[in-house]
């Protein structure tokens, strides 16, 4: 059994710039899964920098309001969406609402740095 608690996850910056907490990843729990999970947030008026990854990713919204960005699409997402992001896409998410922007990013394959690549500074 393995049970995490998200506020003893370091907190980290992201590549991508949201504020990260890797709270499940194969590459350091003893788990048999082949994805990952953090939970991000981006404050007020941010935006993460535009990345993609090779692998696919879903964003599942626990707090706030953003325009998420996917190649060539916009969609406004809150709380309670899920985000499908397939593998290479160029993806990005601004936080348009007055609280904390707040998600869970979960990673298949487990995300891995040499994975993902930066667009924009």
């Amino acid at each position: 059994m393995l049970i995490k608690n998200l506020k003893n996850c370091p907190e980290i910056i992201g590549n991508d710039g949201s504020i990260i907490r890797e709270i499940l990843s194969p590459l350091r729990d003893n788990v048999a899964v082949n994805f990952s999970i953090a939970h991000a947030k981006v404050m007020p008026g941010e935006a993460t920098l535009l990345h993609k990854l090779k692998s696919s990713e879903i964003y599942y919204i626990l707090e706030g309001e953003g325009e998420m960005y996917i190649d060539d699409e916009k969609e406004i997402v809150r709380e309670g969406h899920l985000i499908y992001i397939p593998p290479n896409s160029t993806q990005r998410i601004k936080n348009i609402g007055k609280n904390v922007l707040s998600f869970l990013c979960i990673v298949e394959p487990a995300w891995r740095e040499e994975n993902e690549e930066i667009l924009s500074k």
